[in-house]
């Protein structure tokens, strides 16, 4: 006979598996919420008691104690696995996804029909002419020149400006991203010259933005774990003393990480004196 219904499956099944703890088996079947069926009729007053105490206490410990108890697999219950898309939007807002497209699709590009082409293409300004196409003050950041190089740069997009994204917004993050791509561009290609790119110097800034945000404003919801914070500095200074082995973007990186200090400290001015 139908028992009740629950709207959470999972307060379904720590009941089921309390009363199987009393000698109770119950059964869960789905329609458009969960139906707890009970076998022996005979029990159904001491099952309604039982059911009243949890109905009004339903997180007790002995309800939890009862599922490590007699909780089994096979419940009836079957729950959706999320895609790998759903997990990254979940923390992602369109332009972290869109900017994220962007890179990959760019270095699969490079891979078809080389690096010089690509770079001929999106590369920093090389000259006077190459000033006037102004995507390029900002393209560089979409080229990355391995898999490791892209991986990186992306784990730390989509997890910091991510974050930034869904709390802030996306005009923010377009705003931090666009101002530290030019800012750090512009410093590498001084220290370098044109030939470099990465999304590094925009992950130093959403770096120092969010450790700074949160320390002067905790109540933003945007945070850096000083851990975190103290890992990417040390990775910069190892950089500038060569120790990596290959050509890193210093100055994008320390510009960048300037950018974001100096943009959390403004917009957490007015915060600190409240």
């Amino acid at each position: 006979m139908q028992l009740t219904r629950f709207t959470h499956p999972r307060m379904a099944q720590a009941f089921v598996d309390y009363m199987a703890t009393r000698g109770v088996t119950l059964h869960i079947e789905r329609d458009e919420q969960v139906v707890l069926l009970l076998e022996d009729e005979s029990k159904l007053e001491m099952v309604e008691n039982e059911l009243a105490q949890f109905v009004r206490d339903p997180f007790h410990p002995r309800y939890q104690a009862a599922s490590w108890q007699s909780g089994n697999t096979d419940s009836g219950l079957h729950y959706q696995r999320d895609s790998l898309m759903t997990h990254l939007r979940r923390r992602a807002g369109p332009l972290t996804l869109t900017l994220g497209f962007a890179c990959i699709a760019i270095f699969i590009l490079m891979q078809i029909i080389g690096e010089d082409e690509v770079l001929g293409w999106l590369a920093w300004p090389m000259d006077s002419a190459q000033s006037f196409q102004l995507w390029r003050w900002f393209s560089h950041a979409l080229l990355h020149f391995s898999l490791l190089h892209l991986v990186f740069n992306l784990l730390w997009w989509w997890y910091i400006g991510g974050a930034i994204e869904k709390r802030l917004g996306s005009g923010k993050l377009f705003v931090i991203a666009l101002i530290s791509a030019l800012l750090s561009g512009w410093m590498q290609a001084k220290f370098s010259g044109v030939w470099f790119g990465g999304l590094s110097g925009v992950v130093y800034a959403l770096m120092g933005y969010a450790w700074l945000r949160g320390e002067r404003d905790p109540e933003s919801g945007i945070f850096l774990e000083r851990g975190l914070m103290a890992f990417a500095i040390l990775w910069l200074v190892i950089g500038f003393f060569g120790v990596l082995g290959q050509a890193v973007g210093n100055a994008a990186h320390l510009s960048g990480l300037l950018v974001g200090l100096a943009m959390a400290f403004v917009d957490t001015r007015h915060v600190r004196k409240r």
